[in-house]
């Protein structure tokens, strides 16, 4: 069990695949799944976007009518939870789901790495505000600022996660580094957990299949359920 951090201590979570899929989320957005016999890594592309935009759209559609009826595990209530407590400048949260389902938790604060399905964004210019979407996209839908198409706001094979000021700020300023539930073959979450080391934190990771990152600690255990736990015993409810 990790012991409950000083009350001064920044703490980053970066939250993976197995957050998702113990809530039951189907691996939709992996390069070689496929839907409807296209495969989602030629799909999920802006070549993809700019020659098929009516399959991708479609795509994206069918995932967030899969994710409708979803709900956040304990660990995702738990993480919310945490960061309402202790505040979003002290608790950070990354994710490398595209699911929504740390906001849908009520998370105040998320730092989408991938983006998230439950947005759509301007194709022109990212910086544009971005508009929720929990159905089908309209097609004609146009951006408020500069009247451009709207795409889904997520990251495609190819380009690079967002926010990375954000996040390397986040790394070098906490105490406490959590890899939750993250793929062995996600090199950027390594990445960050060196950053988070080499900057003074400990580094822990909660993963049934660990990863043999740059850990302290690893806690071998299903991660959802191990999370909730220990945020439980840090919010003295367990």
């Amino acid at each position: 069990m990790i012991g409950r951090p000083d009350d001064a201590a920044n703490i980053v979570i970066l939250c993976g695949a197995g957050l998702s899929v113990a809530a039951g989320v189907p691996r939709f957005h992996e390069q070689d799944a496929t839907w409807h016999g296209h495969r989602v890594g030629d799909l999920a592309t802006l070549r993809g976007w700019q020659t098929h935009p009516d399959e991708v759209r479609a795509f994206y559609d069918d995932c967030r009518a899969q994710l409708a009826a979803m709900l956040p595990t304990p660990a995702h209530d738990a993480v919310a939870r945490l960061q309402a407590r202790w505040g979003p400048t002290r608790v950070t949260l990354l994710t490398q789901n595209i699911d929504g389902l740390l906001e849908k938790a009520g998370a105040p604060t998320v730092i989408d790495v991938h983006g998230c399905l439950m947005r759509l964004a301007c194709e022109d210019d990212p910086t544009h505000p971005v508009v929720g979407v929990f159905g089908n996209q309209n097609p004609a839908q146009r951006c408020r600022l500069c009247k451009a198409p709207m795409r889904p706001d997520v990251t495609w094979f190819g380009e690079a996660p967002r926010f990375d000021a954000e996040v390397d700020a986040a790394l070098r300023a906490c105490r406490l580094f959590l890899s939750v539930g993250v793929s062995s073959e996600s090199r950027r979450a390594a990445a960050y957990a060196q950053l988070a080391k080499d900057s003074g934190a400990r580094t822990v990771e909660i993963n049934p299949k660990p990863t043999g990152g740059p850990f302290d600690e690893v806690i071998a255990e299903p991660a959802a359920e191990a999370l909730a736990r220990i945020i439980g015993s840090w919010l003295d409810e367990t």
